[in-house]
């Protein structure tokens, strides 16, 4: 059958400097970026140029395939693995490399923190100009099986999708291929062709390098137990709807998993446990919407949790503040350690979530108000020298509104907590200019065999 693409789908005018489209290079992986990329030179005339290569390791000798020069560095897909290696590992997911999920599943776990500590550091002085120690990154109890949380997708109008995996859309026989030499035992799945795994009716998540095309997922590894054995009749269910008609586009399915059940309604109210050291009266249980935010890996909570409540409290502070507190998990399990605690969090329901869940704690010198984002500590009577605040906002970091009020206010120290380093270390930039100092760093990966982690920074004045 002859498929007619959309004009919109033509590749635009290939810029063939310094590399012809598809030219095949050889070149040795020095490093990897916080992107999870392999990223080596080669030497153009007497100088080194810069090039990118998705599931290659640092140490390795590869061939690449070319697809696209930028004005400083170029992108290439991974042909063959020349010389391995010794870090590298069979993945065990057999959509490793198509799915975009993971970019660390070929990379023993060990060498992932010590990557991922490399990486913060780089940042640190790349981004804030700072060369800071940065605390050894605290590993996940669980390498797989530890998402609690996942939300896949499915386009029902784009019924069969355009097959190819990857920034340069591989065809499927070739992308196969190219993950074979690129883990020589591929997993148990060995035998698995990569066109197999792909229906007509996908239900997954986006293809690697790509903004629009989804690789069915039948099962995730990175997923808890319960939630893979709740997707397979959620699929199930969702074709069956889809083939009726209930789907005129498409939709985002959620499973979250909490308490021993797996929810896949957006609406409904969950609770989580979270066994916190030395807490008196068992573990700190938390209510809230299956949708709303709330950290995905449960395993390493109590540890977590517990470094950023020990950090606020190490300052002297008498009083915690919050901010984007969401259902109260940092400002209920650090209250103990202070007189008193305030939570601010501009969603109303986040708020009646957090101070149900203080009263079922038994947490009664916390208080959480539904702050407005143009005034986020109006009303507070805490001083700020003698208050410690928690800062965990959205991935995009915190904005010029919110970073002018917290200077405002002026607390004796701000322990950060980001899942991107990157705009965590931007916003450093302006806490030190507003006169603190950085006095501790310490990456926990909640994200393990993909390139994020959570990054905890403290700063005092």
């Amino acid at each position: 059958m002859l498929l007619i693409l959309p004009a919109v789908l033509k590749k635009k005018k290939f810029n063939d400097r310094p590399f012809a489209y598809h030219q095949e290079i050889e070149l040795e992986i020095t490093t990897l970026t916080n992107r999870g990329l392999g990223l080596g030179r080669v030497t153009l005339g007497d100088q080194g140029w810069v090039v990118m290569v998705p599931f290659t390791l640092p140490g390795e000798r590869v061939r690449a395939r070319v697809y696209r020069n930028h004005k400083n560095y170029s992108e290439a897909d991974p042909v063959e693995v020349l010389s391995a290696s010794p870090h590298r590992i069979p993945a065990p997911c057999p959509l490793f490399g198509r799915c975009g999920g993971c970019q660390y599943q070929h990379l023993a776990y060990p060498e992932q923190l010590a990557w991922k500590g490399r990486q913060v550091a780089e940042l640190l002085e790349h981004l804030a100009g700072l060369s800071f120690p940065v605390d050894p990154v605290v590993g996940s109890p669980r390498e797989f099986g530890y998402r609690s949380k996942i939300t896949p997708h499915f386009d029902a109008r784009r019924g069969n999708q355009k097959e190819g995996v990857g920034s340069e859309n591989l065809i499927p026989q070739v992308q196969d291929q190219v993950f074979r030499n690129l883990t020589p035992s591929f997993a148990s799945a060995a035998e698995v062709k990569f066109s197999d795994l792909t229906p007509s009716f996908p239900i997954g998540f986006l293809r690697q390098g790509t903004r629009n095309d989804i690789v069915d997922v039948p099962r995730c590894e990175i997923a808890t137990a319960g939630i893979n054995e709740r997707l397979a009749g959620l699929r199930t269910e969702v074709r069956a709807r889809a083939a009726a008609g209930e789907f005129p586009r498409g939709a985002t399915l959620l499973l979250r998993e909490a308490g021993g059940s797996v929810a896949t309604d957006y609406d409904t109210v969950i609770t989580e446990e979270i066994g916190m050291p030395g807490r008196a009266g068992g573990p700190l249980r938390l209510r809230f919407l299956a949708r709303d935010f709330f950290q995905n890996n449960p395993f390493i909570l109590p540890e977590f949790v517990a470094h950023v409540g020990s950090e606020a409290s190490a300052s002297g502070a008498r009083f915690l503040v919050d901010a984007y507190c969401g259902s109260g998990l940092f400002a209920l399990g650090a209250a103990p350690a202070f007189e008193r605690v305030a939570g601010v969090e501009i969603s109303a329901t986040s708020v009646a979530f957090a101070r149900e869940n203080a009263a079922a704690n038994g947490v009664s010198n916390a208080v959480f108000l539904a702050g407005d984002a143009a005034a986020i500590f109006a009303g507070l009577d805490f001083p700020g020298a003698d208050t410690a605040v928690i800062v965990d906002p959205p991935r995009k970091g915190c904005d010029e509104a919110f970073l002018r009020q917290l200077f405002a206010f002026r607390p004796r120290a701000v322990v950060y907590v980001s899942c991107d380093p990157a705009t965590q270390m931007r916003d450093l930039r302006h806490f030190v200019g507003a006169g603190y100092r950085l006095t501790r760093v310490r990456p926990f990966d909640l994200f393990p065999q993909t390139r994020h982690l959570e990054c905890v920074m403290t700063l005092a004045l």
